[in-house]
């Protein structure tokens, strides 16, 4: 009998030893939080430069998060963002479905009329840094799904008003959506470590330290 309790416990040990042997799992890298204001002032500044500025610079859409889904990451991002979930048909094509534009609180019914804004336009990202990255990072850029403000669904005609504005030159219409913008926008240049010109600092800092001032901006720096 002892020898029989002696051989289940050398089992049992045994058994453990891959379980106490094995690297943990490593935990996502905890978001960054802090106070408008003061992302504003981690925000670098330098001068933009869009010479060699192309927009094919930006390698999008490729196949998305989910490489087995079918869907690339614009079908992607009108799925996870949809008020009610569109059918998808073969190929990812989206029936019905509904979406709030947050830039200016429209109600979209239909896939094909909304666009997915890139928070920092991809010229705005070339100037601000991004000409200096390798193709694969322009690429991981563009696609971005790894945090809720890089790529947003919003209608095609406040999307193409924007165009490759920053907050200096264009802010959503709809007053409400304005804190939030600029706080993702803000959020996006910390994450990617994009610098911002002097207009463009200054225009953050008005709302910043104005009607803003209690926003609170959460971001998670990409390697």
């Amino acid at each position: 009998m002892i020898k029989n309790i002696v051989r289940g416990f050398s089992a049992l040990s045994l058994a453990l030893i891959p379980l106490l042997s094995a690297p943990a799992a490593q935990a996502a890298p905890a978001p960054e939080v802090t106070t408008l204001a003061d992302a504003v002032g981690l925000v670098k500044i330098t001068e933009e430069d869009r010479t060699g500025y192309t927009r094919s610079s930006f390698k999008h859409w490729n196949s998305g998060d989910d490489t087995s889904d079918g869907c690339n990451t614009r079908n992607e991002v009108l799925l996870a963002e949809a008020v009610v979930a569109p059918t998808v048909e073969a190929g990812c094509k989206l029936t019905g479905g509904t979406w709030t534009s947050y830039y200016d609180g429209q109600e979209v019914t239909s896939a094909g009329a909304l666009d997915i804004d890139h928070m920092v336009p991809l010229a705005e990202a070339w100037d601000s840094g991004a000409s200096d990255w390798t193709a694969a990072r322009r690429e991981a850029y563009a696609n971005d799904q790894g945090a809720e403000a890089s790529l947003v669904a919003v209608t095609a005609r406040t999307n193409r008003q924007k165009s490759d504005q920053d907050p200096f030159d264009w802010m959503p219409p709809s007053p409400e959506a304005q804190c939030r913008y600029v706080g993702e926008w803000v959020a996006t240049k910390l994450r990617w470590q994009l610098t911002a010109d002097d207009r463009e600092l200054e225009a953050l800092k008005v709302y910043a330290e104005g009607p803003c001032e209690d926003s609170i901006v959460r971001y998670t720096p990409v390697a």
